[in-house]
């Protein structure tokens, strides 16, 4: 995957049925795609962010402190705040 996207074509949508195979290898090889309908867009075509998946329930474990005062009750005028 690549970090820097290029700056991409702006295609219709009946281009973007027909030649989809065509748009996800540029898409691929970083390119991104705007697909637009009646000359506005309306989508973007971009790179599925493969790297999203890596989190681990726990990763941070050990690395954060809550302190006990998070678990009290709010004072009533920071509640009333919350609520209004």
């Amino acid at each position: 995957m690549s970090s820097a996207r290029k700056p991409g074509a702006i295609v219709n949508v009946h281009e973007a049925k027909t030649h989809l195979s065509r748009l996800l290898a540029r898409v691929e090889a970083g390119e991104e795609i705007v697909i637009a309908r009646n000359g506005r867009p309306v989508a973007r075509l971009v790179e599925h962010d493969r790297h999203r998946g890596d989190r681990r329930f726990g990763a941070l474990q050990g690395r954060l402190v809550v302190d006990d005062a998070f678990f009290e009750p709010l004072p009533d005028a920071e509640l009333a705040a919350w609520e209004s």
